[in-house]
């Protein structure tokens, strides 16, 4: 527990972190911050000047109980506070890390006593509070966001009314800014992040032709920004921007929505609807009803029916979907974890939803790759999930991608997984994950310039998400072109210095440059930042070897060969280290127990550049030829 005192609030700098209201503000106005940051923030405010350590962090925010990627989870969640606090790691002004050991904060605070108002004591001391203790929301949740998207649908369609708004021929791209969350409830942010999230997804699909959506990652970097409108709007290239809130007054519920036009900040419309949490229901009819009449000239009756049965009626099941999506997004083993539960009890109260076995079958095929799960495991889960989500809609693009996901990592069908990427990209041209995994599939089939057509897809849907930029190092690293990838690749660690995704594939990249020291500096932070996967330390291993440091490179064989004695540790790992090491044998001799325990890394052996002065053994021909990759 906390020593916090509820009435209390913290100012430093020009922010003021208030208990009472459980906010964090700066110069008056609020600023976003999730609860585990936020959690986070007020442990080392209140324990300001003493250290930290990373052990006490993990027991307050997670207990002692429940596994957690410490490298990982307490990191991101020190990022995000920076973010918020407009910090720097280098040059701390408010949160100092303490090499090894955990962090300080640094910074003034003067205290201010609020009054005797209650403090939120409930959202402090609780990370994630139980379920049961919020069905009176759960009941009206569901309803409430498939309403709101259905009035976002209106506002998008003022933009071809509007007489100052661009011709019908013209596509135009919107951005969704978070949901702003007015009163400070914890758990309205949560549920404001799932407004956002399902307005995005699902504007994607109301005319990809004529509206091009920003994805979530790109957008979510403006939770609480400071920025003006016209900086965003350039920012991202947008020509709208969608600003909405929620509000809770009086036992009712505001949702406040305005479509600005990013050029010149006018107003293009803006509506306000007021609900008992008992009526949501009936707002979907409503506003079903003034869609149709705003917009039947854009939108056929089937692709409203459809928007309409995107989410499941059950409200319950959709809080549950909501949440793995928020652990999905993390791609750690713990939260990995969270996902594939969160997702499963959301199927079991509604067989039929098509999106829970989507996130299901997806957080599953990703796991071998996120957190070294057993792939002859998670093999038939992730088949069967997907295979579940193409029963109840076989034309939801999410369920598409899910299948293609299986077929193109656990499965080795390519031609099976690049068919139904491009079924997921028709059925949804702004889904901007097909976009980038349809491009790495390309690439690794050898056909490189239709990959980077696919990156650049991707990128120009998500622009601020360095997943984008991290694939198209590892595309242009698969095509040899190594100082690009290298370029690609700080461009994504631009985008997030903690993207353990974007350090590995800076590593790779300056390895093939002949820069030894920097590309195992850059693998040392890519496994710091990832909790130690095991690519970034067998990648590690690798490159030691070949800079002659053998001793630590047999260290690093040794340290996976006695882990691989306790948990499923890739054999493709210690096939690598050998083969840093030029013993060759040894090295093949783990590629087939890697091809027994149908390794995922092996997805990578046709282009990769790692593995070039094996490709005219016999042994490697005929390995990728059982694969399947040679076809």
């Amino acid at each position: 527990m906390l020593d916090t005192q509820a009435r209390d609030t913290f100012r430093f700098g020009e922010f003021e972190l208030d208990l009472t209201a459980y906010e964090l503000r700066r110069a008056g106005r609020s600023v976003r911050l999730e609860r585990l940051p936020m959690n986070l923030l007020v442990m080392l405010v209140e324990r300001r000047g003493a250290l930290v350590t990373r052990a006490e962090i993990v027991d307050r925010l997670w207990g002692k109980d429940v596994f957690v990627d410490v490298e990982t989870g307490v990191h991101t969640a020190i990022r995000k506070i920076r973010q918020a606090l407009r910090d720097s790691a280098e040059a701390p002004a408010f949160v100092e890390t303490v090499p090894g050991r955990g962090y300080r904060f640094v910074a003034a605070v003067e205290v201010v006593t609020n009054g005797d108002a209650p403090g939120p004591s409930a959202a402090v001391d609780s990370v994630e509070p139980a379920i049961a203790n919020t069905r009176a929301g759960l009941r009206w949740s569901a309803a409430l966001i498939s309403g709101a998207v259905l009035l976002v649908l209106i506002a998008v369609a003022a933009v071809w009314r509007w007489p100052n708004a661009v011709s019908p021929s013209t596509r135009v791209t919107l951005a969704v800014l978070p949901f702003e969350n007015f009163g400070g409830d914890p758990e309205r942010v949560y549920l404001a992040d799932g407004l956002t999230e399902e307005m995005i997804s699902s504007l994607g699909q109301l005319d990809p032709e004529q509206v091009g959506v920003i994805g979530r990652q790109s957008m979510m970097v403006y939770r609480g920004t400071t920025k003006s409108l016209a900086d965003i709007g350039r920012e991202l290239g947008a020509d709208y921007l969608l600003e909405s809130s929620l509000r809770a007054e009086g036992g009712r519920f505001r949702i406040t929505t305005k479509l600005i036009r990013a050029g010149d900040q006018v107003q293009v419309w803006s509506e306000s609807y007021d609900r008992e949490p008992t009526s949501m229901l009936g707002l979907q009819q409503e506003l079903s009803a003034a869609i149709a009449q705003q917009i039947r000239l854009r939108l056929s009756p089937d692709r409203l029916d459809a928007l309409a049965r995107r989410q499941t009626r059950n409200a319950d099941a959709y809080d549950l979907y909501l949440r793995g999506r928020t652990f999905m997004n993390q791609r750690t083993p713990a939260t990995t974890l969270k996902a594939v539960e969160y997702f499963e009890r959301a199927t079991v109260l509604d067989p039929g939803y098509a999106l829970a076995w989507a996130g299901l079958a997806e957080v599953h095929a990703a796991s071998p790759l996120n957190g070294d799960a057993p792939p002859l495991e998670v093999w038939p889960r992730a088949r069967e999930a997907a295979l579940r989500a193409l029963r109840a809609d076989p034309n939801r693009a999410e369920a598409q991608f899910a299948m293609a996901y299986v077929n193109w990592m656990l499965d080795w069908d390519w031609a099976a997984a690049e068919s139904g990427f491009r079924r997921a990209t028709a059925l949804d041209g702004n889904h901007a994950m097909s976009h980038l995994v349809l491009g790495h599939l390309l690439s690794q089939r050898g056909r490189h310039d239709a990959a980077r057509s696919s990156m650049r897809r991707a990128q120009a849907l998500d622009p601020l998400h360095p997943l984008g930029p991290a694939m198209s190092s590892q595309v242009e690293f698969q095509s040899r072109n190594y100082a690009t990838a290298l370029e690609n690749a700080r461009r994504a660690i631009a985008l997030d210095p903690e993207f353990w995704i974007g350090h590995i594939m800076q590593g790779q990249a300056l390895d093939r440059l002949n820069q030894a020291e920097p590309a195992i500096e850059a693998l040392v932070q890519a496994g710091r930042f990832s909790g130690q996967n095991s690519k970034t330390v067998s990648f590690r291993g690798y490159v030691l070897a070949k800079a002659g440091r053998t001793a630590e490179a047999r260290e690093v064989l040794k340290t996976l060969q006695t882990a691989a004695g306790d948990r499923y540790v890739p054999p493709y790992a210690i096939a690598l280290v050998h083969a840093g090491l030029g013993e060759r044998d040894a090295a093949f001799e783990w590629l087939e127990r890697a091809y027994s325990a149908r390794d995922v890394h092996l997805i990578f052996l046709p282009v990769d550049a790692k593995w070039d002065n094996y490709r005219d053994d016999a042994r490697f021909v005929a390995l990728l030829a059982r694969c399947g990759f040679s076809r």
